[in-house]
């Protein structure tokens, strides 16, 4: 996908993730799934955002050139972001994935027996595709570079909704999600 892609309002840039394809290079394998669920985090008007304080030396992916990753930790957990905006701060949170391919090695990193726990929740697929604080910064516009995202047409229908777990949150619905798709987080 190209920088541009990235280079448009944040929540505009949320909805259109849905359907393309994540992909983790992961020792000399493809783990690739189709993101399903994202979340739209804005700048420092944004209570929710990682941005909200203004730049500090944790966030200061979130105010670089779109197309980077910002990765940051939430109860043990890492979080994936792919920096997006056209002016300002923006970034947007990959909630969820429909794996695809490598399905045997992301079951493995997550110990788990169920496929559709394996994905449906921003946690649990850095954990299933081995996504950490390495990856920060990452630019996911190069298909060279350990974690990327490829184009992909969408089919599903887009459904939205408050973002989740947010206590202060903006008015508008933020959370974009594929209906009916079972790797969307509970």
């Amino acid at each position: 996908m190209h920088r541009e892609f990235y280079n448009r309002k944040t929540d505009v840039v949320a909805r259109d993730l849905l359907g393309k394809i994540l992909i983790r290079r992961l020792n000399g394998e493809l783990l690739e799934g189709k993101i399903v669920e994202t979340e739209a985090y804005f700048g420092t008007d944004d209570p929710a955002s990682r941005a909200f304080h203004g730049m500090k030396k944790y966030n200061l992916a979130m105010f670089q050139t779109p197309g980077h990753v910002f990765i940051y930790n939430v109860h043990k957990y890492w979080m994936l972001n792919i920096i997006a905006h056209n002016d300002g701060v923006g970034g947007v949170l990959i909630r969820a994935i429909e794996p695809i391919r490598g399905l045997k090695t992301m079951l493995s990193n997550r110990h788990v027996n169920k496929i559709y726990d394996l994905t449906n929740g921003p946690g649990k697929l850095t954990l299933a595709l081995k996504v950490d604080k390495s990856l920060n910064e990452v630019d996911v516009t190069t298909d060279s570079n350990p974690i990327y995202v490829k184009d992909n047409s969408i089919d599903c229908k887009i459904q939205t909704s408050p973002r989740i777990g947010v206590t202060k949150d903006l008015p508008e619905y933020y959370r974009f999600y594929c209906v009916d798709n079972k790797f969307v987080s509970k």
